[in-house]
């Protein structure tokens, strides 16, 4: 099962990822509790960095950027 229930959802981050040399883990708020997946990122994300997950590679893990003002500004275009 591909959980696209995610893509869009604010999490942190609680196993550093590495970028391209590795995925590390994050949490997330679903269905009803928290949840974590294995994330990946272009660039290493430091435990407890808040992320926006943008998509999906398959079962339980999930492509994350950093979520900062800027990434707000430019997901409600302001």
């Amino acid at each position: 099962m591909v959980d696209s229930l995610v893509v869009g959802r604010v999490g942190h981050v609680v196993v550093p990822t590495r970028g391209e040399a590795g995925a590390g883990e994050v949490a997330v708020r679903v269905r009803g509790g928290v949840e974590t997946f294995l994330a990946w990122s272009d660039e290493p994300l430091p435990k407890g960095a808040p992320v926006l997950v943008i998509d999906t590679r398959g079962p339980r893990t999930v492509v994350v950027v950093p979520w900062t003002e800027s990434t707000i500004a430019l997901e409600t275009g302001l």
